[in-house]
């Protein structure tokens, strides 16, 4: 290629959008799934606005750090949502610190925080650090019973939870999750009036694109996840409600 190529001077490098505060549609990925290489690159291709990677059981640093290389052969934004201190993997573009204010364990409230930042305080790059204010309401899912998550609440605490997110904490997002189950949009609805600034992020039950149409009518953002290894295609479609 010659240096003075017209062609070449025009070509830049991808811009990649990692302001979250941007972002409404996010497909979640969990790195103890397994997903083709050709779903990934369909996902990847979609018009999402990011990827998240996490989950709440057998996410490791190998598997992490391998679904990440995968994904950074496509210009995508990528988060991680940190549920294991082991499992930080370098090479994110943010990295979302859930903290989960209806947990029954103090643990998923400060206390893995705590222990973290006492070991790597130096050198965890904090301006990619994104707090989140996570609700579980799902009282069947393996995130509730991982963290005894109260989620026999309603949409009053959850509007409480909310302003605490907001206001108390200064967290980044609230994110409520149904994790599996679609949930209450008018509870969803609720607790996004209760908030100024906090970004209300929204998952659970989207498996095809009229409830991603609901839900994104109701929060700031969607994640979409478990139905992407259930039936890839009504995934996919969940990215046309972006359009709506």
């Amino acid at each position: 290629m010659r240096a003075n190529d017209p062609a070449a001077k025009q070509r830049r490098e991808p811009v990649l959008n990692t302001d979250f505060t941007q972002w409404r549609h996010l497909f979640k990925l969990d790195p103890e799934k397994p997903i083709s290489d050709g779903a990934l690159e369909r996902l990847c291709a979609s018009g999402t606005d990011a990827i998240v990677v996490g989950g709440s059981t057998g996410v490791t640093f190998g598997n992490t750090d391998s679904l990440l290389r995968r994904i950074r052969r496509y210009d995508v934004p990528c988060a991680l949502e940190v549920s294991d201190r082991e499992a930080i993997v370098p090479g994110f573009d943010l990295y979302f610190i859930p903290v989960v204010l209806n947990a029954s364990d103090v643990n998923w409230i400060v206390g893995q925080h705590h222990r973290a930042i006492r070991e790597y305080g130096d050198v965890i790059p904090w301006d990619s650090i994104v707090t989140e204010g996570y609700v579980i309401l799902n009282g069947s899912s393996a995130a509730a019973r991982l963290t005894g998550a109260n989620a026999g609440v309603d949409a009053e605490d959850v509007a409480a939870y909310a302003r605490m997110a907001d206001k108390l904490f200064r967290f980044s997002i609230f994110y409520v999750e149904y994790s599996g189950a679609f949930g209450d949009m008018e509870l969803v609805r609720k607790a996004r009036r209760s908030l100024e600034r906090a970004r209300l992020f929204y998952g659970g039950g989207i498996d095809g694109f009229e409830k991603a149409k609901r839900a994104l009518a109701a929060a700031d953002a969607i994640v979409v996840g478990n139905v992407i290894y259930e039936h890839l295609e009504r995934a996919l479609e969940t990215v046309r409600a972006l359009e709506h």
